[in-house]
């Protein structure tokens, strides 16, 4: 337990809900988010964007890649010191340090929806000048945060995050999606990992990675419809959002087409939402 170490969240959506949750035990959080209805009953929320940086070590960008631009010009001024990770789609380090400084120290993550109850997998872009975990602190810290939602997978090419999106960010939609008129999620695991190791594959993850990372995507979404007695459609709401990468690929499987193709999709859509930077 690290109580010293603190972390703000910006955005208290689903992840960041997940985030929080899974981390307050062992990190000092403080939490924001523009809606004020979704954390006016914390006591740990902040009222503005300002105060939560200023008191936070490590902030956690937990927002739509398509808030950044604002996002990123308040945060600047009280960024000097601090330490950024980004869960966000297609916004990357390069984008996050033209807004913040070159200097600005900035992790790239890709966590799932299964992090709600400890069974998620995040990957995580260790940054082209740190490819080295010993010699980086801020990455290792990065990877203990995370570590408290599941397993985690070190990548050590950028655009390998955007892949994660299409995989295991999307994955468990895009399997409640499959399995949606079928009514046994457990008869349908194995048939499924094979499709979606294969688009992984296709996508440019090695075996072994896309094994790690489809197996973690649906063991964990199943183990999530269990625990939390949600339906196909609940999950689905609850990752997919309008104009997102996994809409994107359900836009595919509504219209008749393959999970290879819709997970090409879902992967394509976080190109185009990282386009500006």
């Amino acid at each position: 337990m690290d109580k010293t170490k603190s972390v703000g969240i910006i955005g208290y959506g689903n992840m960041g809900q997940a985030i929080a949750e899974r981390i307050k035990d062992e990190y000092t959080v403080n939490v924001f988010d523009k809606d004020k209805n979704k954390i006016s009953s914390l006591n740990n929320a902040s009222t503005d964007i300002e105060s939560l940086v200023k008191k936070s070590e490590v902030i956690i960008l937990s927002i739509k890649p398509q808030d950044f631009d604002e996002l990123l010009a308040e945060i600047k001024p009280f960024a000097e010191n601090k330490f950024f990770i980004t869960i966000a789609a297609g916004i990357t380090t390069k984008f996050m340090k033209s807004r913040l400084g070159d200097n600005a120290r900035v992790v790239r993550v890709m966590p799932n929806m299964p992090a709600q109850i400890g069974q998620g997998v995040t990957v995580i872009f260790k940054g082209e000048e740190s490819l080295n975990t010993g010699a980086n602190p801020a990455w290792q810290l990065a990877y203990d945060i995370f570590s408290n939602l599941g397993s985690v997978l070190a990548v050590d090419k950028e655009d390998m995050i955007n892949m994660a999106t299409a995989i295991s960010g999307s994955g468990p939609a895009f399997f409640c999606q499959y399995m949606k008129e079928r009514k046994n999620a457990p008869a349908m695991r194995d048939e499924f990992i094979k499709l979606l190791t294969e688009s992984a594959v296709g996508l440019g993850f090695d075996r072994k990675e896309a094994e790690f990372l489809s197996e973690r995507a649906v063991d964990g979404i199943i183990s999530m419809l269990v625990e939390r007695n949600l339906s196909c459609a609940d999950v689905i709401k609850m990752v997919a959002s309008k104009g997102g990468t996994t809409q994107a690929g359900l836009d595919v499987l509504n219209s008749g087409g393959t999970l290879e193709e819709a997970v090409k999709s879902a992967y394509k859509r976080a190109g185009e939402l990282g386009q500006r930077s």
